[in-house]
């Protein structure tokens, strides 16, 4: 067969009226940009209730996926090895209920599931919550580096409240033969004058190369704040008492909880975003003693107790934030790059309460999300099979 040449004519040489070619012109352009994908949701089929949820980048995630429990092809994290403020993570998610857990991984683009006794699932985490912790807490960890509340006190309501962060950094030791414990320092950091912490998991992130935590602290019935805590100048000795505390605060008000640490702004600078209890997702800028607000906007939700729910999602570009929507059952998916906007909403069969994670990135993006009834529902925000 012979060859067919292909020559395009250029819509101005065609002999049509004006609106022809105008309507021809606007036919061209709407073809070219291709339809986007409706996000598609799943409901895993869980012989159980789940009454917990951990994301990839979790204490629980990255010990399930250490510990042999599972086939799971992982090199094991270097923990010594790693950066103070470097989070570890594994590309699961673990869920858990009263009759059973399950380990949930990414397979062929599809969320797929692992069935895990849930006394197994129970046993790698209880490290979460340290001797001497507040009770049901969980220790924010990073290398050497870990962080929890202590000192079980009341908050301005009534409702638990912790005087004190503890703050626990292992120390280098010399190789030897003979079987030796690794060393230890402890430095406990109080909130400040007329403040508790919130009963909710500190942070850790790197700031400037330097590891700090963030904490939710609260100052009156209804007022509370973010906390920064730091090693001020950087140099101290660790395991003097004056290497950590706190460098900054955000302003007085409503009480509210940490949604996730990232560069979600894009610029190289790490961020927080909280929600306070009226509903008002802010983004903060950290500097080593600074918490500039970044932008803000209302309806959202962190919802009761100290589940996460909230994910960072990545993108391949700026990081964006998934949380649930206030007073409804939906959940969001929320950019910063250019100042905060709504960039995806999702109608979900019940309200998002036990927990949100992100698995895989990009077209692969998976939401896990924890629902009221005990169900879990996987979102694929940009199509295909949950």
């Amino acid at each position: 067969m012979p060859a067919v040449e292909r020559r395009a004519i250029p819509i101005a040489s065609l002999r049509w009226g004006g609106a022809s070619r105008r309507l021809a012109c606007t036919l061209i352009l709407l073809t070219a940009v291709p339809a986007q994908a409706e996000p598609a949701v799943r409901i895993l089929d869980l012989p159980f209730k789940t009454r917990e949820i951990r994301g990839p980048r979790s204490e629980a995630a990255v010990s399930v996926a250490t510990s042999g429990l599972l086939p799971i092809a992982r090199a094991r994290p270097e923990r010594d090895g790693k950066a103070a403020g470097d989070e570890e993570q594994a590309p699961i998610a673990v869920v858990w209920g009263e009759d059973g857990g399950a380990v949930l991984s990414l397979e062929g683009g599809s969320v797929a599931v692992k069935p895990v006794g849930r006394e197994a699932i129970e046993g790698l985490t209880a490290a979460e919550t340290p001797r001497g912790a507040l009770p049901g807490s969980r220790r924010a960890l990073a290398g050497p580096l870990s962080a929890y509340l202590t000192g079980r006190t009341r908050a301005p309501d009534g409702g638990p409240a912790a005087a004190v962060l503890t703050i626990r950094e292992r120390q280098p030791m010399a190789v030897s033969a003979d079987p030796k414990p690794v060393p230890v320092t402890t430095v406990t950091v109080s909130a400040g004058d007329d403040a508790v912490f919130a009963p909710y998991r500190p942070r850790v992130t790197r700031l400037a190369g330097q590891p700090v935590f963030l904490a939710a602290t609260l100052s009156g019935q209804d007022t509370g704040g973010l906390a920064l805590i730091a090693r001020p100048g950087g140099d101290a000795k660790a395991g003097d008492s004056r290497t950590w505390a706190v460098t900054a605060r955000t302003p007085p008000g409503p009480p509210l909880k940490i949604a996730a640490l990232a560069d979600f702004a894009g610029t190289g600078a790490p961020q927080a975003a909280t929600v306070d209890a009226r509903g008002l997702l802010r983004l903060w800028t950290l500097g080593p003693a600074s918490l500039a607000a970044a932008g803000e906007a209302a309806g959202y939700t962190l919802g009761e107790g100290d589940a996460d729910l909230a994910a960072v999602v990545e993108t391949g570009g700026a990081p964006e934030l998934a949380l649930p929507v206030m007073g409804m059952p939906a959940l969001a998916v929320v950019a910063a790059k250019g100042g905060l906007r709504e960039r995806l909403r999702v109608t979900l069969p019940a309200p998002a309460a036990t927990g949100v994670a992100a698995l895989g990135e990009g077209a692969a993006l998976r939401l896990v999300v924890g629902l009221a009834d005990g169900r879990v529902a996987v979102v694929a925000p940009d199509g295909g099979r949950p």
